[in-house]
């Protein structure tokens, strides 16, 4: 039989705190590096897309273990955090936020980059002429005509900081209430042999991501037609 314990609704309510913040941040952040990306003529673009896109290609420990090394006390950023008087940002929400932003950023940017690198030229111009100031162009003409990729940006920003493990562990550890998320949680119950609280927890997620999903296709559908 599937159940949910308390400890379960504390993993889930961190976990939801956390997607919602990590997507956020990574809307901030991505949002300008997709324009760049989707406008430059730098020759950085190829090295500075490929570094974007490294999460999608290396294992999640790689990457959390290398977090790890530099936010750590012998680390680059972890000198760097002491010396401000922030302390160290391993196994702390605020680390598991920074971690999550990395693994994910790709999830966001893309989308992003592919929505304004089709969007051209002659929207942009065209507002231009009315003497549209860029701030303007953006939030009038760009942002109405690229809804469906900042939807879909969104969407696959959230979900994929709720599914996330192997980086999650290793910057967050298990410390309840404060870095162990929903995925950790159901890796305690199995590993505890607590399958009827792991299946319940497991379940929730795929009912979740399932319907998540299927509005953003549903949403989609429209525009692709």
């Amino acid at each position: 039989m599937m159940s949910l314990g308390t400890e379960d609704g504390v993993a889930i309510l961190l976990t939801l705190k956390l997607a919602g913040l990590v997507t956020v941040l990574l809307l901030i952040v991505g949002t300008p590096l997709a324009w760049w990306l989707a406008h430059t003529r730098s020759a950085w673009k190829g090295p500075v897309g490929a570094v974007v896109a490294l999460p999608l290609v290396l294992p999640p420990t790689v990457l959390g273990f290398y977090m790890l090394l530099a936010m750590g006390p012998a680390g680059p950023v972890g000198r760097m955090t002491q010396a401000l008087g922030f302390g160290l940002l391993p196994f702390t929400f605020t680390g598991l936020v920074i971690a999550s932003l990395l693994y994910s950023l790709p999830f966001v940017v893309q989308p992003l980059q592919a929505a304004f690198a089709s969007l051209g030229n002659a929207p942009l111009e065209a507002a231009a002429t009315l003497r549209a100031g860029p701030v303007d162009r953006f939030f009038t003409v760009v942002l109405p005509l690229t809804r469906p990729g900042f939807l879909t940006a969104t969407v696959l920003g959230f979900t994929h900081t709720v599914g996330e493990f192997g980086v999650v562990l290793m910057m967050g550890g298990n410390i309840p209430g404060q870095t162990r998320v929903i995925s950790v949680q159901i890796y305690d119950h199995v590993e505890a042999m607590e399958y009827a609280r792991a299946h319940g927890l497991a379940a929730a997620m795929v009912i979740f991501s399932f319907l998540v999903l299927a509005l953003l296709y549903r949403r989609q559908r429209p525009a692709l037609l």
